[in-house]
């Protein structure tokens, strides 16, 4: 059985539909400081169980989601409009 991803926007599409783009972290502000921005860039934990990462919709809406997933499992817990994520981090 094909694995699915529920698109908040879609519904659940095959996980083939969409591409992993990383670790959903937060972007420094533009003016942070050098150390700040070779930790966003270079440092990435790899971690065993839940994590959430930047995943993009390419064969559907083409919205970038956040996906909850178990890097040992990959069972998805929740995903999550990126646009909206990103509002939360800056209330």
């Amino acid at each position: 059985m094909a694995s699915l991803i529920r698109c908040p926007h879609c519904g659940a599409r095959p996980k083939e539909e969409f591409t992993i783009r990383g670790a959903a972290v937060t972007r420094p502000q533009p003016d942070a400081g050098e150390d700040a921005w070779y930790a966003y860039v270079y440092l990435r934990d790899n971690p065993m169980g839940p994590f959430d990462e930047y995943w993009h919709h390419t064969s559907g809406c083409r919205r970038w989601l956040v996906v909850s997933r178990d890097t040992r499992t990959h069972e998805t817990y929740g995903v999550r409009d990126a646009a909206a994520v990103a509002g939360e981090s800056r209330s």
